[in-house]
């Protein structure tokens, strides 16, 4: 069973892989970059800060921090506990995939940049909901297209993708609500 999945996640792997082409390589290097969406999170913590005022925001970017580092750990756990090589790793995918990136890390289960794209965009999704209805859909989308290039530059498998978001929607969630619940009891109470 577990083999027939793997095998089949690998079918979609080279399929989804190998419809990219040269014209949209550095479009999707850039969205792989993990430095490139940081005006997105400044303005992020701009509509926070807008809505939350100072000692608000000071609870947001506290839960933020430890909600990225528990994604960041959770999935350097799991790496290293599976330790399932990368596709860019695996000598029979070398001549039939695409690399588009400079490196390739030795284990991808599952991908970090989903686990930690997904709980942000639930996260801030809920957070800023109430003021913005349609932004936690654009950031959604946003998490699907940092996960969709993972595959697309030929460092994770899609399952790698996808159980990163689960985990990520779920990180995002749990820390939406330890943010509500420091924010109930630290600024409303005052």
């Amino acid at each position: 069973m577990i083999e027939e999945l793997l095998a089949f996640d690998t079918e979609v792997f080279l399929y989804l892989n190998n419809l990219g082409s040269h014209t949209w390589d550095l479009l999707w290097k850039i969205i792989t970059n993990k430095y490139t969406f940081i005006p997105l999170y400044a303005f992020l913590l701009f509509l926070v800060y807008k809505n939350h005022g100072g000692k608000g925001t000071l609870f947001v970017v506290l839960c933020a921090a430890l909600m990225i580092t528990a994604t960041d750990q959770f999935s350097y756990f799991c790496k290293h506990y599976f330790e399932r090589p990368r596709p860019c790793q695996e000598e029979s995918l070398q001549n039939i995939m695409r690399f588009v990136v400079d490196r390739c890390g030795p284990y991808g289960f599952f991908s970090g940049h989903a686990i930690s794209s997904m709980a942000t965009a639930v996260f801030m999704g809920l957070l800023l909901k109430p003021r913005y209805y349609y932004l936690p859909f654009i950031l959604l989308l946003w998490a699907f297209f940092v996960g969709y290039s993972r595959i697309y530059v030929g460092v994770h498998y899609p399952l790698d993708v996808l159980v990163g978001m689960i985990f990520g929607g779920l990180f995002g969630w749990i820390f939406y609500r330890l943010q509500q619940i420091l924010e109930r009891r630290f600024v409303e109470s005052n």
